[in-house]
């Protein structure tokens, strides 16, 4: 009798403090060891640049070698870019350089001429060497049993780097759904003709003519996305970790010149070694926040279900990239 009730006892106190979190705090309910088949997620809910060091130190992996930092420099007069202050002091600190790679459409990045122009109209030339990775070239790298690609193509640059961090911008997405470090280390460090063999699903690698007869099925997208994220996480081997700002959440990407305004409340920066588990903390984040006047998540939930962003999640475990289940543990 007295194991039954302990037992009960566990039960109620379990669902007590999911209910005392809220449903804004609902991936919070897990934030002490994590278990063998869980992912460990950091989070603060502070975004400044001390935090953002931080939480890359709380990983405990060392960035050492040539360090190359993944962003978006954002297209045109975009102005939801994470911002130069917040990373700087991380780059200095790790003698880091920012690293990109051109656009598979008509934009203000889609040639390095008019990439350069825009990373110094966006300062980001100004905390540190940006580097376009595919300005010289491309190689490929070799996609392990992929369903869609045969190999990922890359900017030839991504050779000069021992250690890559994955900073990456959550925000919505408008052909993704939403743009995670997945996204950002795929489509983000794929070269031009890159991103359009991804958009295609592995039938096409050229700019040209790409948008009007070869995107892919939605699903074939996505997963080509994974593949070429797994395939960059297999050549650096470990050497790479991941990090989420959330703030400035707009539907739309930061490659959108002109973006919707952002209706959802800023939350915080999140970090792991684990990109499903991060990109799932996000979402998940998103879809327990609770809707007010000043905070409406629905526009973006609308368009992750439209664009059946989360399909990524669950083929990216497939293919062994990461976990979908994994343990939030706050830093603050």
């Amino acid at each position: 009798m007295k194991k039954v009730f302990l037992k009960l006892f566990g039960i109620i106190a379990t669902v007590s403090l999911f209910i005392a979190c809220g449903n804004d705090k609902a991936t919070e309910t897990s934030t002490e060891t994590a278990t063998e088949n869980e992912a460990v997620v950091y989070m603060t809910n502070e975004i400044s640049a001390q935090s953002l060091i931080k939480i890359y130190e709380t990983l405990g992996i060392k960035a050492e070698g040539k360090v190359g930092i993944k962003i978006s420099t954002g297209d045109g007069e975009g102005k939801h870019t994470l911002s130069t202050d917040l990373i700087e002091p991380l780059i200095k600190q790790l003698n880091a350089k920012i690293i990109e790679c051109n656009t598979a459409y008509t934009g203000t990045r889609h040639t390095s001429e008019l990439h350069h122009k825009t990373i110094t109209q966006h300062g980001w030339d100004k905390i540190a060497d940006v580097d376009i990775m595919d300005e010289d070239g491309e190689i490929k790298l070799p996609v392990t049993d992929g369903k869609h690609l045969k190999y990922d193509i890359v900017g030839s640059h991504i050779n000069n780097y021992d250690f890559i961090i994955n900073l990456a911008h959550f925000k919505g997405h408008q052909m993704a759904g939403f743009g995670g470090v997945l996204k950002n280390q795929s489509i983000g460090i794929a070269s031009t003709n890159g991103k359009a063999y991804i958009h295609s699903a592995g039938t096409w690698e050229k700019m040209e003519e790409l948008w009007e007869k070869h995107i892919a099925e939605q699903d074939d997208f996505t997963e080509s996305m994974a593949e070429a994220a797994k395939a960059v996480a297999d050549k650096f081997n470990g050497k790479i970790i991941y990090i989420a700002v959330m703030n400035n959440m707009s539907i739309d990407c930061d490659c959108n010149a002109h973006p919707a305004e952002p209706l959802i409340k800023d939350y915080g920066i999140l970090a792991s070694t684990d990109p499903v588990a991060l990109d799932k903390a996000c979402v998940d984040i998103i879809y327990n926040m609770e809707v007010t006047a000043d905070n409406n998540t629905k526009p973006l939930i609308e368009r992750i279900e439209k664009q059946k962003g989360t399909h990524i999640l669950d083929y990216a475990e497939e293919i062994g990239l990461g976990t979908k289940k994994y343990t939030l543990k706050k830093i603050d």
